[in-house]
């Protein structure tokens, strides 16, 4: 069993993380994707063995009215704005996935992280939305994982069928769900203790334990493990620390 350990972004600055793991989830694809010649920098500026798994852009998933648009750093014509989010089978958002798919195999990435917004509800529409995208786009050899947010989260059976159907890998906390699907990869994306998405939480070490059980009961051959949280350094130092003693 393999277990790779990181953080969502960059806690602490590139140099500073890349002496510290070997994983890192990019969220600046999400909100803006940045420029190749930027991308190309990172890949020579980390260490051998290094990996970069990347959030897809923004557009491809988010609605425009998502406050988070406003950082998309350009301007999209108010006529074009219903065309973008929700994986909808338009020009718009498979030329998004185009550019996310260029950065992804630029840092020469295995997985890409689709993450819906809870105002994406478990819908006719919106399924349709993702047979559509995902059995239309070229994957090249990417994995891509999906992060359900908002009603899907009640809805399991709904999640595994859209897994299955269109090859994802359904990406969980795994402090609150388990993966309603798997393969011989899990990817899991930690946010916090006591609710959903509690950013300030910091793990202790009987959670980090309990972290480690639970990704050897689901038993897959290689897992990802990102942290999303205010204290995402530390919290993935000790987890790391962790799976060297027992792993």
């Amino acid at each position: 069993m393999i277990i790779k350990v990181g953080c969502c972004g960059f806690p602490g600055g590139k140099k500073k993380y890349f002496s510290q793991f070997r994983l890192v989830e990019v969220q600046q694809t999400f909100y803006k994707l940045p420029r190749l010649k930027t991308v190309k920098k990172w890949v020579n500026e980390a260490p051998e063995g290094f990996e970069f798994t990347i959030k897809a852009w923004q557009v491809i998933t988010h609605p425009h009215t998502s406050p988070t648009w406003r950082k998309i750093g350009k301007e999209i014509p108010e006529k074009k704005r219903e065309k973008y989010g929700f994986f909808k089978p338009t020009d718009e958002v498979f030329e998004a996935w185009v550019k996310t798919k260029e950065i992804a195999e630029t840092l020469k990435s295995k997985i890409v992280v689709f993450q819906s917004p809870p105002s994406f509800s478990c819908i006719k529409e919106n399924i349709e939305n993702m047979d559509s995208f995902f059995s239309s786009i070229d994957r090249g050899k990417l994995l891509l994982g999906w992060e359900a947010r908002g009603e899907w989260l009640e809805r399991k059976d709904e999640i595994a069928k859209v897994c299955r159907e269109n090859s994802l890998i359904h990406i969980v906390d795994l402090f609150w769900d388990n993966p309603c699907t798997t393969t011989e990869i899990s990817y899991f994306r930690l946010h916090g203790l006591g609710r959903r998405y509690n950013y300030k939480t910091k793990y202790k070490k009987e959670d980090l334990n309990q972290l480690l059980r639970k990704i050897k009961e689901i038993g897959c051959e290689t897992n990802y493990v990102l942290f999303n949280n205010v204290y995402m350094s530390e919290d993935a130092q000790n987890f790391l620390s962790l799976v060297k003693r027992f792993i």
